[in-house]
């Protein structure tokens, strides 16, 4: 299988839904809570998306054109953050370790993607105040949607 074809299959499965535990595990174990609610958090985010992320996804969470499309490189694009994208399909903790690692590492398999871990250049509350700012553009059902999916298990 090429590189093309595994990144265009993972991303059809990653958008229905299909497989996303066999790629994340379980997004619930670790408790993380995005502070989409802290004005000071968010202002924080803000700041340091402009700075780390609005190069590739856009400085209003756009995303690249095409973004559902590979590159001729056979990567996926930059996908939007805001409600249009596919971001909020995915607990707090998915998306934190998807920023923190990198997306090959966390979906691993040979999965290459053109998105680094920020592991060694933002430290864990960046990434959290990052991911709050991108939730807090969400409407308000979404948010509610969102916070749905990422509860911890009972």
């Amino acid at each position: 299988m090429t590189r093309k074809t595994f990144g265009v299959l993972t991303l059809a499965m990653l958008l229905s839904g299909g497989v996303v535990w066999q790629f994340f595990g379980d997004a619930s174990a670790t408790g993380v809570r995005l502070p989409y609610d802290r004005p000071e958090s968010v202002a924080r985010g803000a700041s340091i998306y402009a700075d780390n992320c609005a190069s590739c996804h856009g400085e209003n969470l756009e995303g690249e054109p095409n973004w559902k499309q590979p590159s001729p490189e056979g990567f996926m694009s930059a996908p939007p953050h805001d409600e249009s994208g596919h971001t909020w399909h995915h607990p707090d903790e998915v998306l934190f370790r998807l920023t923190k690692l990198g997306t090959a590492a966390v979906v691993g398999q040979g999965y290459e993607s053109n998105m680094p871990g920020f592991s060694e250049m933002l430290g864990d509350q960046d990434i959290l105040d990052v991911l709050g700012f991108i939730k807090s553009s969400w409407p308000p059902e979404i948010i509610e949607m969102h916070n749905g999916m990422s509860a911890p298990a009972n």
